[in-house]
């Protein structure tokens, strides 16, 4: 396994870093290491395919459950925001 060495750490993000570990009972390594891989294999919400396909994913777990405008149309109408 390769070794990797970061100078120039912020206190700040090193402390943080530091409080999320021992939230986590890991070591400081281990949450560094588990940070990275996050930071590099999950995709970010903020790119398009990736917020579309999240949605897709949302929608396939409510099976069944539409509404459609003239559903709300009737519920605001009866009372009910």
């Amino acid at each position: 396994m390769a070794t990797l060495t970061i100078k120039n750490l912020p206190d700040a993000l090193y402390a943080q870093l530091k409080a999320r570990a021992a939230e986590h009972s890991r070591s400081i390594n281990s949450e560094t290491i588990l940070a990275l891989e996050r930071a590099l294999t999950e995709p970010s919400a903020g790119e398009p395919t990736t917020l579309l396909a999240t949605l897709r994913r949302s929608r396939a777990r409510l099976k069944g459950v539409y509404l459609t405008d003239k559903d709300l149309r009737v519920a605001r109408e009866s009372g009910r925001a």
